[in-house]
């Protein structure tokens, strides 16, 4: 760099001395005291004895070359594996679905969950569950990362926070209609 900036200044070099008192201890405060700020580059710092050398600034070490990103793992064990990417991503996304879609068929008609699933809502849940899955299952086998498409608000970690409140939200709606006895609306 070949240009340096130093910037000095004194702050309250003029301010009057305000004394009061401490509302908790009752012992004096003082303020307008003086303060010195002193900004100088690392390249041209001088040192206060003028008499001693500068010593050069020591020369940045170059940093590591980054290590190229992990392979992501297409075998269907590995995708499919207990900590492996899809199966909570599966099971919050139907979660997600379901919980959505109970709600909606319980405004519109009244009917509890059991209710649903007796009168034909199990292949729709079946039939559901499938297509679901091999759309989540189809990008983790072509080798794309999870967390490859974040970006904002709408981001992988709030898909999975969203699923897992969605899975406790219909796991919570069953339990309270059977509890009560009948539709939750």
């Amino acid at each position: 760099m070949a240009a340096s900036a130093t910037l000095s200044s004194y702050v309250g070099s003029t301010a009057p001395r305000i004394v009061q008192k401490s509302r908790s201890s009752g012992l004096p405060l003082q303020r307008g005291r003086v303060l010195r700020v002193r900004c100088q580059s690392e390249q041209e710092k001088q040192p206060l004895d003028k008499s001693a050398p500068v010593t050069p600034p020591p020369q940045p070490t170059p940093s590591p070359a980054p290590k190229p990103a992990a392979k992501v793992s297409t075998k269907f064990s590995d995708v499919l594996a207990f900590s492996g990417p899809a199966p909570e991503r599966i099971n919050g996304r139907l979660a997600m679905l379901g919980f959505v879609s109970a709600m909606a068929v319980e405004v519109a008609r009244g009917d509890d969950l059991f209710a649903q699933l007796m009168n034909g809502g199990l292949p729709w849940f079946v039939g559901t569950a499938a297509v679901f899955s091999v759309a989540s299952l189809i990008p983790l086998f072509k080798g794309q990362n999870v967390q490859s498409k974040t970006d904002g608000f709408m981001n992988a970690n709030a898909e999975l926070w969203n699923g897992r409140f969605a899975m406790m939200g219909l796991v919570a709606l069953a339990f309270t209609e059977y509890l009560k006895g009948g539709p939750l609306v």
